[in-house]
């Protein structure tokens, strides 16, 4: 095994991978969340770059209004 392997890097603070461009950002803006059958449901990041460009989807604390 090496170094990297025993010791992976952390990165410190809310980080996430974008969606978009697939880097990890340090400034992730949630764009999409996924509701599950079972457990709870995954939300999608993106970097501020690719937000703009993606608009923002629902996410959980949106409120769905019926008609």
């Amino acid at each position: 095994m090496t170094a990297d392997e025993l010791f992976p890097v952390v990165l410190a603070g809310r980080v996430a991978l974008c969606i978009e461009c697939k880097t990890v950002t340090r400034a992730p803006v949630p764009v999409r969340w996924i509701q599950s059958t079972s457990g709870p449901g995954t939300t999608l990041y993106a970097c501020p770059d690719h937000a703009v460009k993606l608009g923002a989807g629902p996410t959980p604390e949106d409120v769905l209004r019926a008609p």
